[in-house]
């Protein structure tokens, strides 16, 4: 029976010094040796890709964000700021009232299918708001040209890219607003467009935020 007991108690006190050497090696070197090397070699990526504007972090190249004015009494949304370039929709998760301004805790898709009739609502109401918000005089959207990204969030709801069609889309819109000429913010969209990575995976695509960071330095001019 003792020698039972001493077995016993050999096993629990191997059993803790293990507990502990992994609890060091796992939970304490390992982490302290990937951050190290992560801040080392890609500090931006290891510290959430953020993007600085005038000595401010004023987000990350990773999470989309939406341009909209102050909520007035009785909207459940607010109204899109025009001044701006828009980003895809963030209601990733189903209707208007879900996830409109990408929070990050609800981020997911709707799996909802091609022929869902309130996934054709949304959308087609989607559409006409593009249409409305980007014509401008002299200049009448055409609702084939209004591509996907324009009226359809992401998988996850939080991208914060555009395609190059969509900004193009935008840019009279965003010119008269801020007495632009066209041409100049053309330029804008065509210097803050990103090719495929390494030349072959994915689309060609714009950042919504570096691209109005780089709009109010324009205006500011």
């Amino acid at each position: 029976m003792n020698n039972s007991a001493g077995n016993t108690t050999r096993l629990l006190g191997a059993a803790l010094r293990a507990l502990l050497v992994l609890t060091l090696v796992c939970g304490v070197l390992y982490p302290l040796a990937v951050t190290g090397a992560a801040q080392a070699l890609l500090p931006g990526k290891a510290n959430g890709s953020e993007i600085t504007a005038d000595g401010k972090v004023v987000g990350s190249s990773l999470i989309g964000q939406r341009y909209d004015l102050p909520l007035k009494d009785g909207q459940e949304t607010p109204a899109p700021d025009l001044d701006w370039f828009q980003p895809r929709p963030s209601n990733g998760l189903g209707t208007n009232s879900v996830n409109t301004q990408y929070e990050l805790i609800l981020s997911g898709a709707t799996n909802r299918s091609g022929d869902n009739k309130e996934l054709i609502d949304w959308v087609t109401a989607a559409k006409a708001a593009v249409v409305k918000d980007n014509s401008v005089p002299g200049h009448t959207i055409d609702p084939d040209d209004v591509p996907a990204d324009a009226v359809t969030s992401s998988g996850s709801g939080l991208d914060p890219d555009i395609s190059p069609a969509y900004a193009e889309l935008q840019t009279r819109r965003v010119a008269q607003n801020n007495h632009l000429d066209v041409s100049q913010v053309q330029k804008l969209v065509k210097e803050h467009t990103d090719g495929r990575v390494l030349g072959f995976m994915g689309e060609p695509r714009v950042n919504v935020l570096q691209l109005n960071i780089a709009l109010k330095k324009l205006v500011e001019q």
